[in-house]
């Protein structure tokens, strides 16, 4: 019996939202990824929102996707 992972545009379509994920897709002149907590799927396009803002990212240029754990806790600044 040979079990087959989902690509990461199926993992990206059923994972619920609030999944820490990180996402590596395709840009001009090579790849990036995007770390954070998926908003959603819809229209061809997913939502993870980074530290940073919110990224749309159409699943026909996700080449990788996976659920990641919890980010640690922030250290507290050195006095």
């Amino acid at each position: 019996m040979s079990l087959t992972a989902p690509s990461p545009a199926e993992f990206l379509a059923s994972a619920s939202p609030g999944t820490r994920v990180v996402v590596r897709y395709r840009i001009e002149g090579g790849l990036t990824d995007a770390l954070g907590l998926l908003v959603g799927t819809a229209g061809g396009d997913c939502t993870v929102r980074t530290r940073q803002a919110d990224v749309v990212i159409p699943l026909e240029l996700v080449v990788a996707a996976k659920e990641v754990p919890p980010a640690p806790p922030r250290r507290r600044p050195r006095s």
